[in-house]
């Protein structure tokens, strides 16, 4: 544990028994004990305070009352209602209070809460009624269902139950205003009381036993409990002084450990603070095959088998741990390692994995990479449908993503040389401790201008599954940085699904069958049938699902560059799912709505490889 995490600790246990005090001695309890506005006006306590002599912690949220100046007790309902209602008693075992109005017009209330919506409180109704109120001119002919109070010389209120034959009453130049639902028949008479109930916070319970109704202790949604009344000072002082020794413990222990520690932590962060400031301006060593034998141990521990040769798990010097590649010469010319050097050797981005050196002695060739504990993307993706047996949090997932794709993006746009890497899938993606995602597998790619876009290909040595359309000669026989977007739409496609994109059990191997099923289930508007619980983590599957159905359309020039891809990514759910990857391809190509669509229909140039 660091020392600034024990140090925070220490705090926290400060805090908690300062605040434990305050809970327990009732420090505060005065100021929010039972108040009067004059000796006989009704008693406000929990839920309800008197505002701007008590805090607002006296009482729960919307339930203030004020003192005026003739110390009467007056209800604030709410800021937008500057006429103020007087409250008469109030029952806390039953919830009620009943308010009245000092001009003797309750009809106020109709007026500034016409759907019987008082937050936080409601109309009792006793016996509720449906009226509709009418403002009729001065001439009107009739008295019935005048409110006096709420008229003037120049207009009448007029109130009437809804289902009234209106054609039959004498009507001059009445507008009806809004319907009335579910109010006491007795608003629409000339009385002065009216009785409103509230069902949150639920202290009638707490009353009725005769207890305390309060706000739960460090509560932040607003919680409520019940608690005895007249707890006795000394078990007050007892828990007191239990929990105080207790943390009192706690925090001595807490503090000797640090200080007993301090020195070597000191020491340990220097040396890691002196191995990163190299770090950063590291460049890849070239070691002798007897150094690269000596960081492996002899080549003990094997991590896993490459398509150009084994993986060993080593260790520096400095004790920093490295996964060394040894190349097989026996498999191509030398190309690919060649490319790791050159092109890993110049990358330094948190998500591309770094070369620490290599070992080109005889005919030795070995790569040494920084280790990255969790493994490969590909052993955590479910390899049964649904995604059930997936250990990644949709949080993670998602964050993994969008690494990846800033990796690519800095490739394609932030080195001298554009890189198009053709093979991103989660064999080519490690995970770092923090879940961190670094691209790897450099070997096949090809280097060209930033101005460039595109290189020709003779062969299509990439991952099955992954690979775009335009690189299979029988089709375009050309490739460009869209070729990427489309590995890694594919790549995200089989996260959402934790299923392969490849049925291997087909003789048809290549045959692409799951992304079409979710792009079906998409377009009708259903879900992707995928075992998440959380609401949350099914909108991240299906902005997952549409980036992917983004970067894998048939036409380059219809995928977005990941510059946009980074932008969908971060962006809100709400992306159009795009134009179907899977129809037929024609000679007319498909417009898309997305980002910078137009940037991206561009034509490719292309570069002799």
């Amino acid at each position: 544990m660091s020392v600034a995490l024990e140090m925070k600790m220490v705090m926290y246990c400060f805090w908690l028994l300062l605040m434990i005090v305050v809970a327990e001695t009732g420090v505060g309890q005065n100021e929010c004990s039972e108040a009067r506005c004059s000796e006989h006006g009704p008693a406000i306590k929990f839920p309800f305070r008197v505002k701007d002599r008590q805090p607002d912690y006296c009482g729960y949220p919307g339930f203030s009352a004020s003192c005026t100046t003739t110390n009467d007790t007056a209800l604030e309902l709410s800021t937008s209602m500057h006429h103020k209602f007087l409250i008469r008693k109030i029952n806390y075992k039953s919830q009620t209070i009943q308010v009245y109005d000092p001009d003797n017009c309750s009809q106020k209330l109709l007026l500034n809460f016409p759907n019987r919506s008082i937050p936080p409180f409601q109309f009792s109704n006793w016996n509720p009624y449906y009226h509709t109120l009418f403002n009729c001119s001065s001439s009107s002919r009739t008295g019935y269902g005048l409110i006096p109070c709420l008229s003037d010389s120049g207009y009448q209120i007029k109130i009437f139950f809804s289902d009234d034959d209106i054609d039959d009453l004498l009507f001059v130049s009445c507008t009806k205003m809004y319907d009335l639902k579910g109010i006491p028949y007795e608003m629409s008479s000339q009385v002065s009381d009216v009785q409103l109930e509230w069902s949150k916070p639920n202290c009638g319970a707490c009353e009725a036993k005769g207890k305390i109704c309060r706000v739960k202790n460090f509560s932040t949604q607003h919680e409520t409990e019940c608690v005895r009344k007249g707890v006795s000072k000394g078990a007050v002082v007892a828990g007191v002084t239990v929990s105080a020794s207790v943390l009192t413990i706690a925090v001595i222990a807490l503090v000797y450990r640090i200080y007993t520690k301090d020195k070597n932590d000191r020491e340990n962060q220097l040396r890691i603070e002196k191995f990163l400031a190299d770090y950063r301006a590291f460049k890849p060593s070239r070691y002798t095959y007897a150094d690269v034998k000596k960081i492996t141990n002899q080549f003990k521990e094997k991590l896993g088998q490459g398509a150009y040769g084994p993986v060993y798990k080593g260790k520096l010097s400095n004790d920093v741990l490295v996964a060394v590649k040894v190349v097989d010469n026996s498999k191509g010319n030398g190309e690919e390692f060649i490319n790791e050097v050159r092109i890993v050797g110049q990358i330094h981005h948190v998500n591309v994995v770094r070369l620490v050196g290599f070992c080109a002695e005889g005919f030795e060739r070995v790569l040494v990479y920084e280790f990255l504990p969790n493994g490969a993307l590909e052993s955590y993706i479910a390899a049964t449908a649904g995604g059930k047996n997936c250990s990644l949090h949709w949080d993670t997932m998602q964050d993994i993503t969008l690494g990846v794709a800033k990796g690519i993006e800095y490739i394609h746009r932030g080195c001298d040389q554009r890189i198009l890497d053709l093979d991103i899938n989660p064999h080519t993606v490690l995970l770092d401790h923090n879940f961190t995602p670094k691209i790897v597998g450099f070997g096949l790619a090809k280097m060209c201008a930033k101005e460039q876009s595109t290189v020709s290909m003779t062969t299509a040595r990439r991952t099955l599954g992954y690979i775009a359309p335009e690189v299979f000669p029988r089709n375009f026989g050309n490739v460009s940085y869209k070729s990427a977007v489309y590995s890694f739409g594919m790549m995200l496609l089989e996260m959402v699904g934790g299923r392969k994109n490849v049925d291997g059990t087909r003789e048809d191997a290549d045959h692409i069958y799951y992304p079409e099923w979710i792009y079906n289930l998409l377009e009708d508007g259903e879900d992707l049938r995928i075992h998440i619980d959380d609401e949350g983590d099914a909108k991240i599957a299906k902005k997952l699902a549409v980036v992917g159905l983004w970067c894998i359309q048939w036409h380059p020039g219809d995928r977005p560059p990941m510059n946009v891809v980074v932008q969908m990514l971060e962006g809100g759910d709400r992306l159009t799912i795009p134009p179907n990857p899977f129809a037929s391809p024609g000679p007319k190509r498909m417009h898309t709505n997305i980002p910078a669509a137009r940037t991206m229909k561009q034509e490719l140039e292309m570069i002799p490889e």
